[in-house]
């Protein structure tokens, strides 16, 4: 039998959030009802808000989140109910060219749940964010989308990896290939940025330089590991990051903003034979800034784009949940505020504004 819950809906371009009853329908084959436990508010749930992914409204707001499975659809053998999962937005189809390669993680045909969730005042169909949908009591997915992970981690921090931290993360082991003795430059310290310094800490790096306007941001990129600061306001970045790598440039330079100035910034301060990892995610009007094509062909290296992190959730969720409780990869530090429902709206503007790494949904 459907059921209703509450749930954080974005109704028009620009207008604030509210609270609403949601229909969660039972799930169907290959489907999961998910109780959710706390979901973090994320850049890009803003961006669902005011039209940047599209415009098809009603949206079920919510990506980043860990819970408990309630129930299951015909078919699903992966996860059973009482599993304690964390929600991915990559459910692998295990039939693509790129999954049929081995390539699992850059699957071209992910799925999502088939019925829709609706709002109970009018039976309109919502479209949940990035196929989640969870800033609500309970949200119906795709199986797949359900990585089982271990029950004691805190929902609050074990979310994180559902985007942003993974994204971040991601881009510095999977995509950067950071290894022992690189040198890596951070551009933009948020959420993703802090969580790129991570992984390359995590991954070996010795030299580790975040770049950022905002003081309060560098003092946090320390936190997670940043060995050098930059204040993009008062220097010249690229300048900087030579001056940290002895003159030569990092070894991998992880675009976290995703703005062709960041990004060139990016690609003239790698070392020669240098990697250069976008993960910020630019606007589509946005355009790479031209460069003399021999720049490309005489520094050599590599520009790659990030997908997610390039991650696998099935490999990547337990393997970074074990780092957090071994005590090396500190989660807790992401999370700035815990809130309610009813605060998402608040907590979009404290985005705005800087003031929070991450506030965090918790029922």
């Amino acid at each position: 039998m459907s059921q209703e819950v509450r749930g954080v809906v974005s109704t028009a371009q620009g207008k604030p959030v509210s609270v609403e009853t949601i229909v969660i329908p039972d799930p169907g084959p290959g489907e999961a009802v998910v109780r959710v436990q706390a979901c973090g508010v994320c850049h890009t749930d803003l961006h669902y808000r005011e039209g940047g992914i599209n415009d098809e409204y009603p949206f079920l707001l919510g990506h980043e989140a860990a819970g408990v499975v309630e129930s299951v659809g015909d078919g699903v053998v992966d996860v059973a109910p009482g599993d304690y999962v964390v929600l991915n937005w990559r459910a692998v189809c295990g039939q693509c060219r790129a999954c049929r390669k081995g390539k699992a993680q850059y699957c071209f045909d992910t799925h999502n749940a088939t019925q829709k969730m609706t709002l109970a005042a009018t039976g309109q169909e919502l479209s949940p964010a990035l196929g989640i949908g969870a800033f609500a009591e309970k949200t119906l997915v795709a199986a797949g989308q359900c990585t089982k992970v271990d029950p004691r981690v805190e929902p609050q921090v074990a979310g994180l990896l559902g985007c942003g931290v993974m994204a971040g993360i991601g881009a510095a082991i999977n995509t950067g290939g950071v290894g022992r003795g690189d040198s890596v430059a951070v551009i933009g310290c948020g959420g993703v940025g802090d969580a790129a310094i991570a992984g390359a800490l995590l991954a070996g790096a010795t030299t580790i330089v975040a770049v950022d306007r905002d003081p309060r941001k560098l003092d946090k990129a320390r936190e997670f590991g940043a060995t050098h600061v930059v204040d993009a306001r008062e220097a010249d970045v690229v300048a900087e990051i030579r001056n940290c790598t002895g003159g030569f440039g990092a070894d991998v330079v992880i675009d976290a903003v995703g703005r062709p100035e960041t990004w060139k910034q990016a690609f003239e301060a790698r070392d020669l034979a240098g990697t250069l990892v976008l993960v910020g995610v630019p606007t589509p009007d946005m355009v790479a800034p031209e460069l003399p094509l021999i720049e490309y062909f005489g520094r050599g290296g590599a520009l790659k784009s990030s997908w997610y992190g390039d991650c696998l959730p099935s490999r990547d969720f337990p393997a970074l949940v074990d780092l957090h409780l071994q005590g090396r990869l500190p989660l807790e530090k992401f999370v700035t505020e815990e809130i309610a429902l009813g605060d998402v709206e608040a907590a979009f503007d404290k985005m705005h504004r800087g003031d929070v790494l991450r506030s965090v949904v918790v029922l």
